[in-house]
């Protein structure tokens, strides 16, 4: 930007004041600019000049929709309406565990009975309903006619249970609860300590034993309800949809406010920033409750009319004979399921699949490239983005292992940066004016992204609980008196622009006075372990600075060739970033959306009288790992041993 203004200055200067003729202008300022290190931005623009030009049509075009709505005070049940209008008889959801085919006018038709339903029932535009179940084409049709009526739904995480399932029902204030039937015996656990006015209705297989006197069955009620389109709510564009929960790895799960700008913004930059097609058909087996697989996916059925396959939960054995039987052009993935696919034995079916994306976020560089040219994928569209956040990013054209990318040319269009972070701390790094640091190319930092509520682009909605909001916003940023959302996320930007994850917050540890990334001891220790499912985090050591590394590693055996696995890790990894104690246990406990579970895990740390699971460390004078048992943690502990 410096350099920009400069040169404006010198080309005004010789211009109006000077008086010099174009071409010589024209020479000066093309030798200043190579002088003053110009040649790198010759390089920069023309290798990003055509991606750089594609995003910001694509931004552009969200951009102008997103107006128009916002100004029509459009809503999803709208932009669905405009859907079914186009192709009433399209196929627009599957449902894999029964073969059930829905057209968009059945799917408007159910969401009209639910709809006219709950508004018998004296529920209004501004209520709350919970719903709690399975994936299943039901799911999208309940929650979508709760949002024709103004009813904003709590989509409930189906793996929550006694406190946190307790916890999400009643901070949401929810008037009703709407459970699938496999969800009967979690309802049970928590029905007396529940609101005794909340309203109780089962979806699904019906036994009145199983559920909570006073349980009505759903089902059944909606087939007799009215079909016709209720009434139109008074809701806008940037009026609140439905509440996402976070996953609740760090806490109790936090209800994320989704508002109609949001979810159209979320689907609409995917589908234009990765050149889908209305005729795509989308494999979504991921959780409904979560904004990857109801918003990414879903979405692109609601809002451009495609079909969308719903399988209950994601199987790595059946996963590609389903994109075989329903003609499967995109694949969502999140997390750790692309390895999970890498970790099965081949199979002829993995390659007469018809898909050509692979849609989602979490792959990992180091199994990118496999991943890819085993299954034969040609494109993978990877993004960063979380359900609240105002500076979502796209990988979009295809960059190995980046999730995305801000230009170098125009780095103003797009208002988000990295900025320098203590990456033990979190805590934001200000120059002398006040301001944030902007990270150098290379440079690992935090992302942010400027709120400008006006703009449902920029616009940060928050939580249910206004108190979670303030964690997640600074102030004096970019400019003094402006105010950013913080993602809590380290990422890196290279030299052209593209962005890399490097560690969610709290993940990063510093040891031996350097910064370790637990995102790529992971992935190292899982490529040499099989694609294991691995665990790394910090433990703290009595005497010693930082936190020393440590592996969990999931293992049916209970251990491996440990000689061998340290040999590789001094290839692979510096000093400082090879754990020095392992941990083998059965399995690793795992979100609905595939993130490792740590807390526990580094709680019980190292100690044998607390870890029943085979334990070793990294013996610095024989180079290798041994068991870890109860005289070798004492020594440890008295700073007998050298780490």
């Amino acid at each position: 930007m410096l350099l920009g203004a400069s040169l404006l200055g010198v080309l005004l200067f010789s211009w109006l004041v000077l008086k010099l003729p174009w071409t010589q202008v024209g020479l000066s300022l093309f030798f200043l600019y190579l002088g003053s290190g110009g040649w790198r931005f010759i390089r920069i623009f023309i290798k990003t000049v055509r991606r750089d030009i594609f995003g910001g049509t694509v931004l552009l075009r969200v951009k102008a929709k997103v107006r128009r709505y916002l100004r029509e005070r459009r809503t999803v049940p709208i932009l669905f309406a405009a859907t079914v209008q186009r192709h009433p008889d399209k196929t627009a959801l599957i449902f894999e565990g029964t073969d059930t085919h829905w057209t968009f006018r059945q799917l408007d038709n159910y969401s009209n009975s639910m709809a006219n339903f709950l508004q018998a029932q004296g529920l209004a535009s501004g209520d709350v309903v919970a719903l709690f179940m399975e994936n299943r084409n039901e799911f999208v049709g309940l929650w979508l006619g709760m949002a024709k009526l103004g009813v904003e739904a709590a989509l409930i995480n189906t793996n929550l249970r006694r406190d946190a399932l307790l916890h999400c029902l009643t901070s949401s204030q929810a008037r009703a609860l709407v459970f699938g039937s496999e969800m009967a015996p979690a309802v049970l656990e928590i029905h007396a300590n529940l609101n005794p006015s909340l309203n109780f209705f089962c979806s699904g297989p019906w036994e009145p034993s199983t559920v909570p006197a006073g349980t009505k069955h759903l089902d059944p009620l909606l087939e007799d309800a009215p079909k016709h389109q209720p009434s139109r709510p008074n809701k806008g564009f940037v009026d609140k949809l439905f509440y996402i929960y976070t996953s609740g790895t760090t806490g109790l799960p936090k209800a994320a406010i989704v508002v109609h700008s949001r979810y159209y913004r979320m689907a609409a930059l995917v589908y234009y920033g990765f050149r889908m097609r209305p005729d795509d058909i989308v494999y979504d087996c991921l959780p409904l409750y979560h904004s990857a697989g109801n918003i990414v996916g879903i979405g692109q059925c609601l809002i451009h009319g495609m079909t969308v396959v719903i399988r209950k939960k994601f199987s790595a054995s059946r996963f590609w004979d389903d994109c075989i039987k329903y003609n499967c052009t995109i694949v969502q993935y999140i997390g750790e399921l692309c390895r999970y696919l890498l970790n099965q034995p081949p199979r002829e079916a993995e390659g007469q699949h018809r898909v050509r994306m692979a849609l989602g976020n979490g792959l990992r560089q180091c199994i990118w490239t496999d991943f890819c040219s085993r299954f034969h994928i040609p494109q993978v569209a990877e993004f960063y983005g979380a359900t609240e956040c105002n500076c979502s990013l796209g990988n979009f054209d295809g960059q190995v292992g980046a999730c995305g990318f801000n230009s170098r040319i125009l780095s103003f269009v797009y208002p988000i940066r990295l900025v320098r972070v203590n990456e033990d701390t979190m805590e934001l790094i200000r120059g002398p004016d006040g301001l944030c640091i902007p990270c150098k190319p290379g440079e690992p930092g935090q992302l942010v992204g400027v709120i400008i509520q006006e703009d449902p682009l920029r616009r940060f909605d928050g939580y249910l609980n206004q108190g979670t909001n303030d964690k997640k916003i600074a102030g004096d940023v970019f400019k003094k008196g402006d105010q950013a959302y913080l993602s809590g996320d380290v990422l890196v930007m290279d030299e052209l622009g593209y962005v890399y994850f490097r560690d969610r917050t709290g993940d990063t540890f510093r040891w031996k006075g350097e910064n370790v990334s637990t995102t790529e001891v992971e992935g190292t220790l899982s490529r040499l372990l099989d694609m294991a499912d691995v665990a790394v985090y910090g433990v703290e050591v009595p005497g010693t600075e930082g936190r020393a590394g440590m592996a969990a590693v999931a293992s049916s055996s209970g251990s491996c060739d440990l000689e061998h696995l340290a040999q590789l890790l001094q290839k692979e990894l510096p000093l400082y970033a090879r754990p020095i104690f392992l941990r083998f246990l059965p399995e690793l406990h795992k979100t609905g959306t595939f993130k490792l579970q740590k807390t526990e895990l580094q709680k019980e740390g190292f100690d044998p009288t607390v870890v029943k699971d085979q334990l070793f460390y990294l013996d610095a004078r024989k180079g290798r790992y041994v068991p870890l048992d109860q005289e070798a943690y004492t020594r440890i502990q008295a700073g007998q041993e050298k780490l």
